[in-house]
């Protein structure tokens, strides 16, 4: 009978009180490790999760930071345009502000903002705002003739529709 208690995962008939004690403290340290592992995950979890965090609101937080130190020197341009336009008119000041707007336009390609200007190109709705339908012989019908106001994208999405005028074909009846 022995044989079959080892057998089946009883006591072997060797084994002493104290073997059964030892394997006791041994399964006990064994959880302690454990348990305290289990801590240190845990820990670690939690000052990751606080470190991603911190990380995603300085993300929010400074996400345009390129973006501004690019039009900062844009906005100094300006401003030293106007006080020289204050003083001094002509062409310089038109070389000025065309050079500042070169500038502006630098900084929007830096910063993922392209300018739609869709002169001569049909009409698109999901691009383009139609202000007016103008007849037109020389243009196919729903060609954009003039931009009234230059549409933006950011990183290929709409900020602003192009405003614009597109052709229609012309009245027959007149």
């Amino acid at each position: 009978m022995n044989e079959t208690n080892h057998a089946e995962g009883g006591i072997p008939p060797d084994a002493a009180p104290a073997d059964g004690l030892d394997a006791l403290a041994a399964a006990e340290a064994r959880a302690t490790e454990n348990r305290n592992s289990y801590l240190r995950a845990v820990a670690e979890l939690e000052n990751f999760r606080k470190r991603s965090e911190r990380e995603v609101e300085n993300a929010r937080k400074f996400a345009i930071e390129r973006f501004a130190q690019e039009l900062v020197p844009v906005g100094d341009a300006l401003e030293a345009g106007i006080n020289a336009g204050a003083a001094t008119s002509g062409p310089a000041l038109l070389e000025g502000a065309q050079a500042t707007l070169r500038q502006l336009y630098r900084a929007f390609d830096k910063g993922g903002i392209k300018i739609i200007d869709p002169l001569g190109v049909p009409f698109d709705p999901e691009w383009h705002e139609a202000m007016v339908a103008q007849e037109s012989r020389d243009h196919p019908p729903n060609t954009v003739l003039s931009v009234i106001q230059k549409g933006y994208s950011l990183n290929g999405r709409l900020l602003r529709p192009a405003r614009v005028i597109v052709s229609k074909a012309p009245d027959e009846g007149n």
